[in-house]
């Protein structure tokens, strides 16, 4: 069975023409075992487009972004990210594509211990021998608000302080989109909620795209559109979700 969504709806989809930022059509990937992760799927995210991907523990959703983000290979299908077929590169290229047109956010944040804010900020760009944009570095760094923390180490901010520098690191090459696993999984309230603000507002105002895995309602309910997997398939959208009537669809898959 293939559950196909239609384009999400972004300040930066539809009328400006712009390339889908992914596009999964009829993916499936099989362990050993024959134990089936994903079932073909077929999905497009448009840029600019916040989504989040929901389920129950083994529904598929961290197989789906790991895939989409060049992190796994599917089984079979095809994936494009920003225009480009992903699948049938091999590991120098895959790289090269994360490095250049994917930013990532981890609910451990992976921040290294040993470097300051900034060259965490800027380690991607490093990576990719490219100078940091000054102008741009100093717009995320305001916008996160770490002004004055730059040189200090991730061992002396908060929790929250640490994921919104990851944040900036995310966006800092300017990506085709922003995948963010459990992003506030490890915070409390009020920097989960600070952190969920700054994707939004990477979307609303940066045109930025990002694709969200969270088991929190209350998060999902920050997306343009939720999908939410079970059994390796997409079984539901829900367009502007709340966090009740997902919570709601969680309950009906034996979730919580």
């Amino acid at each position: 069975m293939s559950v196909a969504t239609g384009p999400l709806p972004g300040p930066a989809a539809g009328a400006t023409g712009r390339t889908p930022a992914i596009v999964l059509a009829g993916v499936s990937k099989l362990y050993p075992g024959d134990v089936r992760a994903l079932d073909t799927v077929s999905l497009t995210v448009d840029a600019g487009a916040f989504l989040a991907v929901m389920g129950p523990s083994g529904s598929g959703k961290s197989t789906l972004m790991h895939c989409a983000a060049g992190l796994d290979v599917p089984t079979t299908g095809s994936i494009r990210v920003d225009g480009r077929e992903i699948v049938g590169l091999d590991e120098t290229s895959r790289t090269q594509l994360r490095r250049e047109r994917i930013g990532f956010v981890f609910q451990a944040y992976n921040l290294v211990p040993s470097l300051t804010v900034e060259d965490n900020i800027t380690l991607p760009l490093r990576l990719a021998g490219v100078a940091p944009d000054r102008a741009w570095l100093a717009e995320l760094v305001e916008r996160v608000g770490l002004g004055g923390r730059l040189q200090r180490r991730p061992s002396e901010l908060s929790g929250g302080q640490q994921q919104r520098a990851a944040v900036a690191r995310a966006l800092i090459a300017r990506p085709a989109v922003v995948f963010a696993d459990e992003p506030t999984g490890a915070l409390d309230l009020r920097s989960a909620r600070a952190v969920l603000g700054l994707l939004r507002e990477s979307v609303d105002e940066l045109g930025q795209t990002v694709v969200m895995v969270t088991h929190d309602p209350g998060a999902a309910a920050s997306a343009d559109r939720a999908v939410v997997m079970a059994d390796g398939q997409v079984v539901t959208t829900v367009d502007r979700p709340t966090a009740t009537e997902l919570a709601g669809r969680l309950v009906a898959l034996g979730e919580g």
